[in-house]
């Protein structure tokens, strides 16, 4: 479903065309048809889907019937289309693919051309896709390199697309963050307590009192690369808002900036807060973006809305 253009822009039989630009490089139409693993264009379109979960958005391309992008290209494709500026812009680069061991695969590639290993938001996004083009039904498996995550989804009497997410346990040992040494993560870095947990991604968790006043772009770097997290750490800010319901900002490596929204440091916020007692099982999530629903316990949830955008043809 292709999300409402700007008056200005093409309508929706005439696909947004994004042409390369003399400012960045382009994935290379020969290096596509050479590549054995991918199938052959006559001319090189690469259709797209742009979706945000919570004001967090990503790119997505449809490899479930053929590969579109080479994987050793694409890191890169994701540093040029996420460009703001001079590509499509985004957080990141979701590919669904087939899967041998779920419904379908997700990949995702970030602006820095690394590889996730899952994304909250990002899962309801393609969730939401794969719901739309008929790739799942309501209930659906997700693999992603941090494991098999069911999925429920459907619309509401309004038409918004709502998705719930069974996520990792979170872990709170340092073997697990991953962090250097034993026990569970507590540390005073640069005058902040840090706490951590792993929700598929590595996350550090820092309670304020004020989260308006946390200059994130200034602090949160010298923790997420702190050397006591080995593979670095996302940052979450979080301030306690009433029972029951937090407020966050996030700091996502890989963007090396704060997003809208973080499903995963959503969760890890909320989990983190529930293992130290500031909340019950049951947390709204406050984000930029809007509001998410983590539920703790025997298995942890992640409730929240995903959105379609617009559809385009890159044309390369």
């Amino acid at each position: 479903m292709s999300g409402v253009l700007p008056q200005s822009a093409p309508g929706p039989d005439h696909p947004l065309i994004l042409k390369k630009s003399r400012h960045r490089p382009s994935i290379c139409r020969d290096q596509l048809q050479t590549n054995p693993g991918v199938a052959q264009y006559s001319s090189m379109e690469i259709t797209f889907t742009k979706l945000h979960g919570n004001g967090n958005d990503f790119i997505l391309i449809d490899e479930m019937n053929d590969p579109v992008i080479p994987d050793e290209m694409k890191g890169t494709f994701a540093a040029l289309y996420c460009d703001r500026r001079f590509g499509i812009g985004g957080d990141g680069v979701l590919f669904i693919s087939p899967s041998t061991s779920a419904d379908v695969k997700m990949r995702l590639f970030q602006p820095d051309e690394s590889e996730a290993e899952m994304c909250g938001n990002g899962i309801r996004c393609l969730a939401k896709y794969a719901h739309d083009a008929g790739h799942a039904t309501d209930s659906c498996t997700v693999e992603t390199l941090a494991g098999v995550m069911p999925v429920e989804m459907g619309y509401d009497d309004e038409g918004e697309f709502w998705a719930t997410i069974e996520m990792v346990d979170p872990g709170f040992e340092r073997s697990v963050v991953p962090a250097t040494g034993k026990g569970e993560y507590h540390e005073e870095i640069n005058g902040f307590t840090v706490h951590a947990a792993n929700t598929g991604v590595p996350h550090a968790v820092v309670f304020v009192d004020d989260l308006e006043t946390v200059e994130i772009m200034a602090v949160a770097p010298a923790i997420r690369h702190h050397p006591s997290f080995p593979r670095g750490a996302n940052v979450n800010f979080v301030q306690r808002n009433g029972e029951n319901s937090l407020r966050i900002r996030t700091f996502e490596r890989g963007i090396e900036g704060e997003t809208e929204s973080c499903g995963t440091g959503a969760t890890a916020s909320a989990a983190v807060a529930h293992h130290l007692g500031f909340v019950g099982p049951e947390v709204r999530v406050e984000t930029h973006g809007g509001p998410l629903v983590i539920r703790c316990g025997e298995k942890t949830t992640m409730t929240g809305p995903a959105a379609t955008v617009f559809s385009g043809v890159i044309e390369d």
